[in-house]
């Protein structure tokens, strides 16, 4: 452990402190409104911004502050989303709806970079590629024959990068080359959901903080919202709490499971070793189960670096120390050097590894984007809205697919520190048995 690195870190997020204060008065709970939004998330905003445009009144409601959640506190990487292979979709649904299921997840990044710049919004939104690392031989050979597979299917550009090269896209011998995906993007997600929270309420949308909302029950003609402040009626209902559901609507919750996510960034480096560590300017991602992720901040002055640490879930000096050690294994050169802020989020991952939308019990909703949702959150919140106003554009290749469970679970994933302990377990015997094959 380095904890003279950790001595002066602050437990906080780095993007909040990008942010000026919120300065937005104090908004009184309205006795009724056409849509009521639970999640103040970029499912919650993206929605709520398509149904105060379309004209109906808007009312967000949070928790914790607005953007308390892991739309402010992500690593600010930006993919096309979908995990499972077009073969694997094929099987399961036939090969139309794979393709289209595909294609949600190339509409997510390109919509997003398209909004992001239409709407004016400021948060560092660059088209930086991603650098995706093997963690062995036998990966790098397997990325190869699924950048094929992605070229052929889906159309998604890639290169691969020999272990030779590698240099010339990250500063690290610790893996056996990668492939690069040209199209992936970096943003400032404080920034973004700041932008997402601005225009929403400059569409007319009320969004209230600290107001949990405690329970939901159909009527007649809508719905009664019961919260903390109070009760409100609503014709209709959207929920985008993703990570952070508890049991409003336990049919949602059985069917997430809630992953902490740990990040931690350095104090400022020279400029000389960001460019040996990041020559391109990529965000960074492994091949190993348990994912690490990494980045140089929008200002390349400070290394962004994160993953799951440990098989349960742990405070963020715990956290720290192991990302530490982790980061100076894929880059020594950063030994000794100081980190500045520490801070983890929940993100929701479902059974079948796939994001999810549509109405349950007359509720909207949309979750489950398993570590990829900057996009993907954003992308389903606004198809949400349409939904709601009766749009045909909010039809996705998403809806009305299996929403699977398992028997017994009831949101709160006791299986999850056996699984997690078990592929870190592998991810380090397969690094370890090809570097002593060298």
């Amino acid at each position: 452990m380095k904890h003279a690195a950790l001595q002066n870190m602050r437990h906080a997020v780095y993007w909040h402190d990008r942010l000026a204060a919120d300065e937005a008065g104090a908004v009184a709970l309205p006795s009724a409104v056409d849509v009521l939004v639970v999640g103040s998330g970029y499912t919650g905003l993206s929605a709520a911004i398509q149904t105060a445009r379309g004209g109906r009144s808007t009312l967000v409601l949070e928790a914790g502050d607005p953007g308390f959640g892991c739309s402010t506190r992500n690593g600010g990487q930006v993919s096309t989303s979908v995990k499972p292979s077009f073969a694997k979709l094929a099987g399961m649904f036939g090969a139309e709806r794979a393709r289209n299921i595909r294609a949600e997840g190339q509409a997510a990044l390109t919509w997003l970079g398209d909004f992001v710049a239409s709407e004016g919004i400021d948060c560092h939104f660059t088209r930086s590629g991603r650098y995706h690392a093997a963690h062995t031989p036998q990966h790098y050979e397997m990325l190869a024959r699924d950048a094929e597979v992605l070229k052929r299917d889906d159309g998604i550009e890639s290169w691969m990068v020999p272990r030779a090269e590698q240099r010339s896209e990250l500063g690290s011998d610790a893996y056996f080359g990668g492939v690069v995906f040209p199209d992936h993007a970096s943003v400032d997600p404080g920034k973004m959901h700041r932008g997402f929270l601005t225009l929403a309420r400059e569409a007319g949308a009320q969004v209230l903080g600290h107001c949990a909302v405690t329970g939901i029950t159909r009527e007649r003609d809508g719905f009664l919202v019961e919260t903390e402040r109070g009760a409100v009626r609503a014709r209709d209902v959207i929920v985008g709490t993703n990570g952070y559901s508890t049991g409003l609507v336990p049919w949602l919750r059985r069917r997430v499971i809630p992953i902490g996510s740990y990040v931690i960034a350095t104090e400022e480096q020279p400029e000389a070793l960001m460019a040996e560590l990041f020559p391109t300017g990529r965000i960074a991602s492994d091949t190993c189960k348990v994912v690490y992720y990494y980045r140089p901040c929008p200002d390349r002055r400070r290394v962004l670096f994160g993953g799951r640490v440990s098989a349960g879930e742990t405070d963020t000096t715990t956290s720290a120390a192991l990302l530490y050690e982790k980061m100076c294994a894929i880059f020594p050169q950063l030994e000794g050097c100081a980190l500045s802020h520490s801070w983890s989020g929940t993100v929701a991952y479902s059974f079948d590894e796939m994001a999810h939308t549509g109405v349950h019990d007359g509720i909207h909703y949309a979750q489950g984007y398993c570590g990829s949702g900057v996009s993907m959150a954003s992308y389903l919140g606004m198809r949400a809205g349409q939904k709601v106003l009766g749009l045909a554009e909010g039809k996705t290749a998403f809806d009305d697919l299996p929403y699977p469970t398992r028997p017994f679970y009831t949101g709160k994933p006791w299986f999850l520190p056996a699984a997690v302990a078990f592929y870190r377990w592998k991810d380090a015997w397969q690094s370890q048995r090809a570097l002593a094959r060298q």
